[in-house]
């Protein structure tokens, strides 16, 4: 059986690093400061922008035949595939080094719940831009505080086409024939709060549309919202009404976000997806109540719901029911063997596609690239197949030696890696492998 400590280590974080468990409990790492950003600071927003600016402008020169541009075009291309690829190996070398991991899982889970994918290759470094600014800041405040980021970020209205929808009853609508796109009004009420079916209507989905038109991405990439596009009047959603007969307003969205980060489908549904993804694939049904009832009592503070799941005792069983993503996966195998994110950080591009990113891919798992806005799939059995299981034993296989040498005594590693939680037959079996 595994110890305890050593179980709460793998269930909240990604297990030992090189044989030693987190000095604190998995309730304790959320209330100091966020210190791993420190050591590895992410890709400046300014700085993707300024170059995907440079590369829209070099694009266009190269189709008027401006003489150099084909080579100013390609230089930058390639300057933006770098930043990708440091922004992926920084997000890896903070989950394989941080002394605090239940927060390192957090920011992934809530990444994926608030999905966002480029819309083209060169702008991949923008989902890690986006993860930092808007899920990574906010994870141990409010429910209401994290939604709004998120819903108003850049990166999500570009996502969810946004940027397109515009009230056919405003004057640029009118004026240009435009309408609306419902995809982040949809994907809010379906995926973001309530969940699938629960408790809203096309209608509610509707007129959370237009409520959102106004809203857009300025040119120097933060958000706007401008009323011209806005549809004029007051829109009712889910009972209540938002906004008025004068000027739209981008407090009467706040206003909805914050109404809809309390309701009670919210609340149950955000519930049930974090004992998803922690404990079981089938939450028993009082670890679900449990967190609902903390959430109601702290009006949704993250910290307090999260401290609250790690401590319950449903959280605590032994018996092992998850299987490890393709990201978990690599990172608790890097902070088995003791990988220092220094060195990972230091990683060129190709080693960084050959080693890690192409088999994430082939794991199942192509890095900040889900197929939709619901993001990745929780149930074990779509980890664990035939060929991904085998992608991963491959894996396994060939690439410790690349990153640590020598390697450790196979019959001492199996206690590192696992803290203690090896049965004899394990080791009987490690110690006859050849």
């Amino acid at each position: 059986m595994i110890p305890p400590k050593a179980l709460a280590a793998m269930r909240f974080g990604y297990g030992p690093f090189a044989g030693q468990l987190p000095d604190m409990a998995p309730a304790d790492q959320l209330s100091g400061p966020d210190d791993i950003i420190t050591r590895f600071p992410g890709i400046p927003n300014t700085r993707v922008r300024e170059r995907l600016t440079a590369f829209n402008a070099a694009r266009r020169n190269q189709g008027d035949k401006v003489p150099g541009a084909a080579k100013v075009y390609a230089d930058i291309r390639s300057e933006l595939g770098a930043l990708f690829f440091a922004a992926a190996r920084t997000d890896i070398a903070r989950a394989v080094s941080s002394e605090t991991p239940y927060r390192e899982r957090l920011v992934r889970f809530w990444a994926d719940h608030f999905s966002i994918r480029a819309g083209r290759q060169v702008e991949r470094a923008l989902v890690s831009v986006y993860v930092d600014d808007a899920i990574r800041p906010y994870i141990t405040g409010s429910f209401a505080q994290l939604l709004s980021a998120a819903t108003l970020h850049p990166g999500m209205l570009t996502y969810l086409d946004q940027t397109r929808s515009i009230g056919p009853g405003s004057r640029m609508g009118k004026r240009r024939n435009l309408g609306l796109n419902e995809n982040l009004a949809r994907e809010l009420l379906e995926l973001h709060t309530l969940g699938v079916g629960e408790g809203y209507t096309q209608t509610d989905v509707t007129q959370l549309a237009e409520l959102l038109t106004g809203l857009l991405v300025s040119p120097d990439g933060g958000t706007a919202f401008e009323p011209s596009r806005a549809e004029p009047g007051a829109e009712t959603v889910l009972g209540r009404d938002y906004g008025s007969d004068g000027p739209a307003k981008i407090s009467d969205i706040e206003a909805f976000l914050d109404d809809l980060a309390r309701r009670p489908e919210t609340v149950r549904h955000i519930s049930r997806k974090l004992a998803v993804h922690f404990v079981s694939d089938t939450p028993d049904p009082a670890l679900i109540d449990a967190l609902v009832s903390v959430w109601n009592d702290t009006d949704g503070d993250l910290m307090a719901i999260c401290t609250a799941l790690s401590r319950h005792p449903t959280a605590l069983n032994p018996q092992l029911q998850k299987a490890r993503q393709p990201f978990d996966f690599i990172v608790a195998a890097m902070r088995a063997l003791g990988v220092d994110g220094d060195s990972l950080v230091k990683l060129g591009d190709p080693p960084t596609r050959r080693f890690l990113l192409g088999p994430m891919s082939l794991m199942g798992q192509a890095y900040q690239s889900p197929r939709g806005p619901d993001g990745w799939v929780e149930a074990a059995e779509h980890w664990i197949t035939p060929q991904q299981l085998a992608t991963r034993i491959d894996w396994a296989m060939r690439m410790p030696q690349r990153f640590r040498r020598p390697l450790p005594d196979a019959r001492e590693f199996v206690d590192m890696a696992l803290a203690g939680g090896a049965d004899d037959h394990l080791r009987k079996m490690v110690s006859r492998a050849e």
